[in-house]
């Protein structure tokens, strides 16, 4: 009874912190785990093995290979080209929001934020309008596309690793199709609305060239890195350690590569998100110890309780409820604590749709307010520094019909499909 009452007392505080200090997450992270680990909830063994060390690798081999590509300066060029190919404003901020989207599927969303802000003030300030709905269509897009491969978010990388799943079962699993197409047909509903937005802005495009691209070297890693992950995926079928181990591998190669060339490192150690790293691995040792005292079993079965068994009935609240509390709470503690009971209500036939509307949901939830995802403070925190404070009304403005498009859209494809 003491360590049930325990993991749920630290649990909760630690989620509560998460809130108020979204900036510094890993802090009460680090230090709720050490507190259980002090109360002996949880011992040294079981917390090490509770983190997930191939999801770690590929995320921390991701860091390093993205912040070489920013530093490349190709996604600049890419987006210069963009818009200086379309012809109106409107065509020019889609593309820069399909740009952003593209990106993400290999790299951090806020790193893919940092990169195509500049282009997106630079250009609205030629045409003469707000940046204010542009930028923010890029965080909600770019925080929208992170979920379709097993690279492009940690909310990915974690589902991969609870269920095994390869780079190549992003796109088929089990015979069916996955994640990859039920994430790019709730795109597809969203740039309608982005589109509603934007049709407004009929002013003619007329931006000059100047980005240039600095190396073609980290293009050419990150390109035979996903190569990699897919022929890993008929090496290591359980997802146990490969892909972490490539991940990292082409990281260290890169680093060294960058060392050579340019000879910063702590220029660049210095620009990874180490915040989510510690952050990371604190939530994996909190989830696991409410799974080992039985709190996940309960809450499961609150919610069988609920639906009285219907299918429908759990998909439309897991759905629902990840797409509300994702608007305020970070979707990686969430769909860490919540992968167990999805598994749970969906038994053996049905948990593989739970679990995908569960990552989707709490994924494109977060772009609803403007605190629901890192890149959308980030965004905002951009927008004031160059004289655009963005209200909350503001931003749910464009982020509440995007999310209920998207998830709408991905969510009846899916259970079409797996339901």
């Amino acid at each position: 009874m003491f360590a049930k009452a325990v993991s749920l007392g630290v649990f909760v505080l630690a989620y509560t912190f998460f809130v108020i200090f979204p900036h510094r997450r890993s802090v009460p992270a680090v230090i709720c785990a050490g507190v259980l680990l002090a109360c002996m909830v949880i011992t040294p063994v079981q917390a090490f093995e509770a983190v997930n060390w191939n999801v770690m690798g590929i995320f921390f081999g991701m860091l390093v290979l993205a912040e070489l590509l920013m530093k490349s300066n190709m996604p600049a060029v890419l987006a210069e080209i963009l818009v200086q190919k379309s012809r109106k404003a409107w065509v020019a901020m889609l593309w820069i929001c399909v740009l952003s989207s593209a990106i993400s599927i290999f790299a951090e969303n806020v790193a893919t934020v940092l990169l195509i802000a500049p282009i997106a003030i630079e250009t609205a300030r030629k045409l003469k309008i707000s940046p204010v709905m542009l930028l923010i269509g890029v965080a909600i897009s770019s925080n929208l596309q992170g979920t379709a491969t097993l690279i492009g978010d940690p909310p990915s990388m974690i589902l991969a690793g609870y269920q095994k799943m390869t780079f190549n079962d992003f796109f088929v699993y089990q015979g069916k199709l996955s994640i990859f197409f039920f994430v790019e047909v709730g795109a597809l509903a969203s740039l309608v609305v982005l589109y509603l937005f934007y049709r407004k802005n009929q002013q003619t495009i007329d931006v000059e060239r100047h980005e240039e691209l600095k190396s073609w070297v980290p293009s050419i890693f990150m390109v035979t890195l996903i190569l990699a992950l897919i022929f890993s995926s008929f090496i290591d079928k359980e997802f146990v350690w490969l892909a972490g181990t490539i991940c990292m591998v082409w990281a260290a190669v890169a680093f060294v590569w960058y060392m050579v060339k340019h000879g910063e490192p702590k220029k660049l150690l210095s620009a990874f998100d180490w915040d989510t790293t510690f952050f990371l691995i604190g939530v994996f040792v909190l989830v696991e110890t409410m799974t080992m005292v039985g709190w996940i079993d309960s809450i499961t079965e609150g919610i069988r309780a609920i639906t009285g068994g219907s299918l429908a009935a759990k998909f439309f609240i897991l759905v629902s409820l990840s797409v509300l509390v994702s608007a305020f709470v970070d979707n990686v503690p969430y769909l860490i604590a919540m992968i167990p009971v999805a598994r749970s209500l969906g038994g053996d036939e049905y948990q593989v749709l739970l679990l995908f509307g569960l990552l989707i949901a709490s994924c494109i939830g977060g772009n609803i307010t403007p605190i629901g995802a890192s890149a959308n403070i980030v965004t905002t925190g951009y927008l004031r520094r160059h004289g655009y404070p963005v209200k909350f009304g503001t931003f749910m403005k464009l982020g509440i019909p995007f999310t209920v498009a998207a998830t709408a859209a991905a969510s009846l494809f899916l259970w079409l499909v797996w339901g």
